[in-house]
């Protein structure tokens, strides 16, 4: 496997595969690799004949207060990481490569709706700054195919937005989530819980997976779901931030009738924000 810093080093390698016709896969990350990214690059392997993974750590996606210089950088593990799963290509860029003019005077894209609440909400500007730095690694890489993980939902749906309306030409595959033993939705976040918060971590999922059964059978009150929810999570000695019951393809508020539903949740345990989300098809 080779790494490059660079965009001139990634856009040369990337003319050598080309040249040998060969199908290009990318798998956007921001390092301190587990299963999860390791599964994408395993279903990029599938897709093409070289695999691409970009390790960058985008300041435009974090806001104020976030954990942007306390989040993992673990590139020599990384390496070797990918190495074994027979990644070919590592690019991993400083911020000044990627924003040579600084943040504010970069272009940024915005997507509209699928954006708007959820996560969006929380955490203003994020989705711009997850748009603006994939259409730039889009960009850079020129991709036949990209794989990125389901657990983030609403950001794959934004991306897919971007895509379809900026007539990019990627195919743009998810996957599903990766989970720990015990239901745990993998996540560099995950390394920030304590011990006892790490037992505690996986009711998460418990209460997912419980309101999907209620869907499942057919249960369409939707505000008395979410509000149970949410109090079961604060029991659990979670704070919640949403608990929202969606449909699938818009991810506005579910109504009775809609087939493809998707449960979209974020709760605080401490300091750690985790996400997670269940889909279910009536």
């Amino acid at each position: 496997m080779r790494t490059v810093h660079t965009i001139k080093e990634l856009r040369a390698v990337i003319r050598s595969y080309r040249a040998q016709d060969k199908r290009v896969g990318l798998v956007p990350t921001m390092g301190n690799l587990h299963e999860g990214h390791l599964a994408l690059v395993r279903r990029a392997l599938e897709a093409s004949d070289v695999v691409v993974t970009s390790i960058f750590v985008n300041p435009m996606q974090f806001g104020a207060g976030e954990d942007l210089d306390a989040y993992p950088r673990t590139l020599a593990e990384d390496q070797r990481r990918l190495e074994a799963e027979g990644n070919t290509l590592l690019f991993a860029p400083t911020v000044e490569e990627v924003y040579p003019d600084g943040l504010a005077r970069q272009t940024q894209v915005a997507v509209p709706e699928v954006s708007e609440g959820h996560c969006g909400a929380s955490r203003p500007g994020h989705f711009d700054g997850v748009a603006t730095v994939v259409s730039m690694l889009f960009n850079m890489v020129q991709p036949d195919v990209a794989v990125f993980g389901e657990k983030d939902f609403q950001q794959l749906a934004v991306i897919r937005k971007m895509v379809r309306d900026l007539f990019i030409p990627v195919d743009v595959i998810g996957l599903p989530t990766i989970r720990e033993h015990d239901g745990l939705a993998m996540s560099s976040r995950n390394g920030y819980l304590s011990t006892s918060e790490r037992e505690v971590a996986p009711a998460l999922h418990r209460v997912l997976s419980e309101t999907g059964r209620a869907l499942a059978d057919g249960n369409d009150d939707f505000a008395g779901l979410e509000a149970a929810a949410r109090d079961t999570l604060a029991a659990e000695g979670f704070r919640p931030d949403y608990f929202n019951i969606v449909n699938s393809l818009t991810l506005k508020p579910a109504v009775p009738g809609d087939r493809q539903l998707t449960v979209l949740a974020a709760a605080f345990l401490g300091t750690t924000r985790l996400i997670d989300n269940l889909s279910v098809e009536r």
